[in-house]
């Protein structure tokens, strides 16, 4: 939508309407905007490239936003539909990294099957189940969603859920979890990273570069 310097716009703090927080609006040119992600000038690339993939691909109206020592992407609300959601997280990750993950979660559940037996695959599937339906995620994950994610191709998925990088965040480290439990070690995720190839090869380097960067990378590397 645009893309932006810092004299350009204006940058104050509301009330969270249920936390004790502060939340950042950008405002530019009567349009107002909340804070999706922050990355370092290093990041740069990636910044941008999230920035095309949520405004192109996914119909998102945001902002991406350069700093001299930070790039960031806004995503644009009104302050009374923030209100009125409660203060409700929007699903701001790029399709790429949830589709990422979701190959790393098939290519586990697939390991299991194939060298376990049908049997762990099931109490695997059950496992993914219980994290999906008890953690952070979204409500409404039922069992046939759940084995949707485990054998629809992410590739070719009509829909993708609608996770926030917490939400990714925390699905990696119960994965990881759950694979060194069944296996008992962590050679698995070698095998599960060998999976990415089959994404396409700038979604691949966006999803490689982002699990490399994030608190659980040093589980995945």
């Amino acid at each position: 939508m645009f893309i932006l310097k810092r004299q350009d716009v204006d940058i104050k703090t509301i009330q969270h309407p249920k936390k004790e927080q502060q939340i950042p609006i950008l405002s530019y040119q009567g349009q107002t905007f909340r804070l999706l992600s922050v990355f370092t000038i290093a990041q740069a690339d990636d910044a941008r490239a999230l920035w095309r993939d949520l405004t192109d691909n996914r119909g998102k109206a945001c902002v991406l936003l350069e700093e001299p020592e930070r790039f960031s992407i806004w995503g644009k609300i009104r302050l009374e539909q923030l209100a009125e959601a409660g203060g409700a997280e929007e699903a701001n990750t790029s399709p790429v990294l949830i589709q990422g993950c979701l190959v790393l979660l098939q290519a586990v559940y697939i390991d299991i099957e194939d060298l376990l037996g049908s049997k762990q695959a099931g109490s695997f599937q059950q496992e993914v189940e219980t994290v999906l339906t008890s953690g952070p995620f979204p409500r409404g994950i039922s069992s046939k969603v759940v084995q949707g994610l485990l054998t629809i191709d992410p590739l070719a998925m009509p829909q993708m859920p609608a996770w926030t990088d917490h939400h990714l965040q925390q699905l990696l480290q119960d994965l990881h979890r759950i694979g060194k439990d069944y296996f008992g070690n962590t050679t698995f995720t070698e095998r599960a990273l060998e999976a990415l190839q089959d994404m396409p090869d700038n979604d691949r380097k966006l999803f490689t570069r982002w699990l490399q960067q994030s608190p659980v990378g040093k589980l995945w590397s």
